[in-house]
Order: C-alpha cells, then structure tokens, then sequence
C-alpha cells in the first residue's frame, strides 16, 4: 500500500487531543491573548510574499504541539513523499497523483512507472506557448481569413471550474480576447453564449479526458451545429481544439489532430487546470503569466514538500481544520477573500476540496465513524459583510473562516484599498473579541435591546495576508489548498483523489433519459415516477 492507512482516532496524539478539547473548549481566545503578549508573532508564518496569522484561532500552545504529533502519528511525512516520488496514491483507480510535476522545472524528475514524465510535460507546455501565440498575435486565423476574437471553452467539473476561476482571478492581465465558458447542460446556458459570438472570428476549447462526458459533447455539439450554419465541415479543423486522450473520438468529430492537447490519468480533473486543460487560461492572460501561474505553484509544492510542519503553511491549516471538525464538530468553513477579482475561488475550491474529501470509507475500506469533508462556501468582502456575516458573528454554529486579503489594489487606487483593508482587519478583530455587555451598555443602549447587540466573539479566523495578486501569487494560493486537500485526507485515513460518488447520479441520469427517447420503462420509487409524468405532460 503506497499511503499509511491509520485510523487517526486510535492514535495517542487524537486521544491526547480530545482530553485536552474538553480542557479547553471553552476559553476564549481574548484570555489567550492576554496570557501571551507573543502569542501573534507565535502564531505566524511568514513566507515568500506570504504573511499567515493563524493566531485568532482556538488554540493554545499544546493543541498546536498536540496537532504536530498527529501529523507524525498518521505517517504524513511518508504520504508527502509518496505523493511526490509518483506512487500509486490514487489506489482505488491505480494511479499516480503528479499534477505537481505540470509545474515544476523541466530539470526537475517525475516518474511514473519508472518513467520520467518531464519532457512530454515540457513538449504539451511548447505546444500550448506556440498555439497561444499565433491566436493572440493573430497569426492563427478563423475560415474568413479574420483574426480571433473570442474563446469558448467547454468542459464541466475541473475541466470548467479551474480555467474560469483563474481567468476570472487574473482579469487585470487579461489580453484583447473574450472568454466564455460553457459548462451547463441546461441549454439555455449555451444559447446565451451564442448570442455574443461570430462565428468568423470564435474559437472553440472542448476540454474532455474521454471525450464522452454528456454535458461536454451536449454543448459541444450544439456549438458545432450553430457552427455550421455559416461555415462549411472543413472550417471546423480551424476553429475547434481538444484537450483530451480519446484521439479517435475528436478526430471524429471533425478536430485536426494536430489541433488536439493531450491530457495524462495521474492528473485529476480538479487538480488539472496546470495542464493543457489551462490552455483556455493561456489563451486569456498570455502564456507568459500562465507559466507565472505554474511557477508560483510549484514555489508553494517546495514550501510543502521541504518545510518542517510548524512552519509549513498548507500542514497547518489542515491541522487546524481537522480541529474544528473532529472536535468542535463544526461542519463548514467559509472562505472570504477581499478581491472582487477572486469572486468564483470559494466556488472553485468547493469541488477541490469536497469532492476529494467528501468520503464515508477509509483507505482499509472500512466505514469511518468520525467526522471527514468540511462543506466550503463564502464570496468577497466586503459584499459577504452585507449577506451572511451575521450568522458568523451571532448565529449559534461554529463557522472557521479563512480572509484572504492583498495589500496592494491593482489599480493603484489608495482610498479604496485603505476602506477594503480596514474592513479586512476590522473583521477578523470583531470575529475574536465580541461585544461584551458592558460595552454595549456604555453606548447608551436601551436594556430592552442590549442582549441583541452583545457579541460573543471567540469565533475563529485564518488570515492570509499577500503582497499582491499577480499569477504567481495566485498559483501558490491555489497549490496551498491543495496541499491542504491531501493531509486531511492523510489524517481522515481516505483516498482523496477518486471520485465515485458523482457517478451514480450520471448512470440513473442516462437510463430516464432512454425513457423519453424510446418505450423503454424503468423502475422507480413513486415520487420519482409522479415527477417524470409530470414532465411528460407539460414538456
């Protein structure tokens, strides 16, 4: 077995753990503070363009010490090391999990099966550099002779949510091409999209492993046949491009092989936007800040790899996490960055880490009796401020935040940056020392009303404070979560890098779709037999 299969509850370091949750579950983190006069310098790692302040949790010196020995119980060490010398992690699939080796330096060895996989990493990443640059310099053209204008990149799941994400992240690099991602099945999503394009001047990134995907090759198609309207088959070869390993598949349907980028089984879908399936990102901001991108990335792989865990930022916040969620028992986590620029990366991340984490099975494939996958959601401030703060500041649950903020603005304009950041800092200090109800009462409050406005506090927060959003920065922050994604999944003893549970929603999907197609009847449970006669009814 290449991963340690502990179950982190039989450990001495879990038991030294929840002893001490019952010890300290109650002390609020205003007495920390005023215990430990360093307890903010003790509590922060600084690195590269990084600054992490992870004091306004609910912790003390001893969890912190007692985290660090679980991480030593469950072997992580020895998982890091799997993972990055490409040993079969991924077990349940039998494969490798490299998508670290898509940026890292082509002196750098990754091997698969004995294998280095460098230089066919390099050769897909020469090709991606060589076609961006003839679509953004205009000297790859459309059917009328017309330069390109408009991207469409079609994908769902990883192969959607990365590209859209960074490209929308990184819009202050962006270049003179419009992109459109087209993801739904539902096909009013694809029509809208259609209305902004010309055809002379659109080109079209199909992004599927297999090529079989039904909401891909749905909207695909649909593409096609809008396509064809105005242009002939043969013009197809210049407007569509594949990201896929099913060569006989796309050629198929019409894509110059020449035009297809292939993709690799050791690279998951959500962990895949560093690959060709980027080429829409490249596309958008230029391969240049694409390979910043990759670079920052793998500046955040060495971090991980190299660092001891109490410096190590992805260890710990992972260690914090599986703290609040196996003992405190809170369920979600928010994720707030205070960048209008960074408005999908909680949407991004709820894939990443809930479709890797959400598993009820160990790796011994036993049934888990413990707390696994935290639920992700959150937007940007300050405009979450204005929407759900009030459940984290007042409403009853346990709600770990993460403020991810930048202390330069892009666009250099001082006063907004000074009223974001102040939001930024007051936030996390609000978050930790509440309203007492002599505080309210000194403000004159009538008496009737100061139990509604006493605060508790004690409410936990990370900050990840960055010089600046740029490529690289945004590829170490991408990368920190991901790494995130791994030791939990280490500590939880579960395999985070399958994905079954999609699957059986698709399969019953493709059988009631026969249904209105064809005579064919399936059984059902009655609700879902009212709800497809009432479809047939009324569609």
């Amino acid at each position: 077995m290449a991963l340690p299969s502990i179950n982190p509850t039989t450990t001495n370091s879990w038991k030294k753990l929840q002893e001490h949750y019952n010890e300290v579950k109650d002390v609020h983190m205003k007495d920390l503070f005023a215990d430990d006069k360093n307890r903010a310098n003790e509590f922060t790692i600084k690195w590269d363009d990084f600054y992490v302040d992870f004091s306004k949790n609910r912790i003390t010196t001893e969890t912190f010490k007692y985290l660090l020995e679980l991480a030593d119980d469950v072997n992580l060490k020895k998982a890091i090391k799997s993972q990055f010398s490409g040993e079969i992690i991924n077990e349940t699939e039998g494969r490798a999990v490299l998508h670290t080796a898509l940026r890292a330096p082509k002196t750098a060895e990754f091997k698969v099966e004995g294998k280095n996989v460098m230089p066919e990493v390099y050769q897909v990443k020469e090709k991606i550099e060589g076609f961006t640059n003839e679509v953004v310099k205009g000297e790859r053209k459309g059917y009328t002779g017309k330069p390109f204008t408009d991207v469409v990149n079609i994908g769902i799941g990883g192969s959607d949510l990365g590209p859209a994400m960074v490209v929308d992240s990184l819009q202050f690099y962006k270049n003179h091409l419009t992109t459109h991602f087209v993801s739904n099945v539902d096909g009013d999503h694809v029509n809208e999209v259609i209305k902004k394009l010309n055809p002379e001047t659109t080109l079209f990134v199909i992004v599927s492993k297999t090529f079989t995907t039904q909401e891909t090759l749905s909207n695909a198609n649909t593409l096609k046949e809008w396509f064809l309207k105005s242009a002939s088959e043969d013009a197809i070869a210049k407007h569509f491009v594949a990201v896929s390993t099913n060569i006989e598949k796309v050629k198929g349907f019409g894509i110059d092989e020449n035009n297809i980028f292939p993709m690799w089984d050791w690279v998951g879908g959500r962990f895949s936007l560093w690959s060709a399936v980027g080429l829409t990102i490249s596309l958008a901001v230029g391969y240049n800040n694409f390979d910043s991108l990759l670079k920052g990335a793998n500046k955040m792989d060495e971090h991980f790899k190299n660092e001891d865990f109490d410096k190590n930022i992805p260890v710990v916040l992972a260690l914090i996490s599986v703290w609040y969620n196996n003992f405190f028992g809170a369920e979600s986590e928010a994720i707030i960055p205070y960048s209008q620029y960074l408005n999908q990366f909680a949407t991004y991340l709820q894939q990443g880490i809930m479709e890797s984490n959400g598993k009820s099975v160990d790796r011994n494939g036993n049934l888990i009796n413990y707390q696994t996958g935290t639920i992700i959601w959150g937007e940007p401030g300050t405009n979450s401020q204005h929407a759900f703060f009030q459940l984290i500041h007042q409403g009853t649950k346990l709600i770990p935040a993460d403020f991810i903020g930048f202390a330069k603005s892009l666009h250099g304009n001082q006063d907004h940056q000074d009223k974001l950041t102040s939001n930024f800092l007051a936030q996390t200090e609000a978050l930790l020392n509440g309203k007492t109800k002599a505080e309210v009462e000194a403000e004159g409050t009538s008496s009737s009303i100061v139990p509604f406005k006493i605060f508790k506090g004690n409410k936990p927060t990370n900050t990840i404070y960055i010089e600046k959003l740029s490529p690289e920065s945004l590829g170490k922050l991408i990368a920190m979560y991901e790494h995130k994604i791994f030791v939990q999944g280490i500590i939880w003893n579960i395999f985070s890098y399958d994905q079954f549970g999609v699957e059986l929603g698709k399969q019953l999907a493709s059988k009631i779709l026969q249904e209105f197609n064809s005579s064919a009847n399936n059984e059902h449970d009655s609700s879902t037999n009212n709800l497809l006669d009432y479809y047939k009814q009324i569609s």
